[in-house]
């Protein structure tokens, strides 16, 4: 199968060791872009992915260009609050690269504009103080959607 979950500079170690068992246990590779706002070793991290991680696909990229040189340019379908597409409007092509931005900051500009024809959002009340879903919960739920479409190849 060819999910993969993309993190660009996440800062918030429980987060991307939830995003790593979620991987796990949905057959999915894990590619982390740095800098991290944490050490991978962080107790956290490992914490939060509990004993996954040695059956995890992990890769690991120093930065955005390196990710695109060493996945031969990948397809990728970007998740952001600023999408007018809906998550379940899209067609999940296999193999599927779902890019999701920074806790605080989102994506940067530059990746908006290269994929901006690529971007979605999980539909949200609006609400000033509402901002966005948690990292890892918006993980999942994309996940969900991709796998479904799919009929869900490999899982039980």
């Amino acid at each position: 199968m060819g999910l993969h979950v993309v993190l660009y500079q996440p800062e918030i170690p429980q987060n991307t060791g939830n995003i790593a068992r979620t991987c796990v246990v949905l057959g999915a590779s894990l590619h982390i872009i740095e800098p991290t706002g944490f050490s991978m070793s962080d107790k956290m991290v490992k914490r939060a992915g509990l004993d996954y991680w040695d059956i995890l696909d992990l890769n690991v990229y120093k930065n955005f260009d390196h990710f695109l040189k060493d996945n031969h340019e990948p397809l990728v379908y970007c998740m952001t609050t600023k999408s007018t597409a809906l998550y379940h409007e899209v067609e999940y092509p296999n193999p599927c690269y779902l890019l999701f931005g920074q806790e605080t900051a989102g994506l940067p500009q530059f990746i908006h504009k290269a994929y901006g024809n690529t971007s979605f959002r999980l539909p949200m009340v609006d609400h000033p103080k509402a901002r966005s879903l948690n990292l890892s919960n918006a993980v999942a739920a994309v996940c969900y959607e991709v796998l479904r479409q799919w009929d869900f190849p490999g899982l039980q």
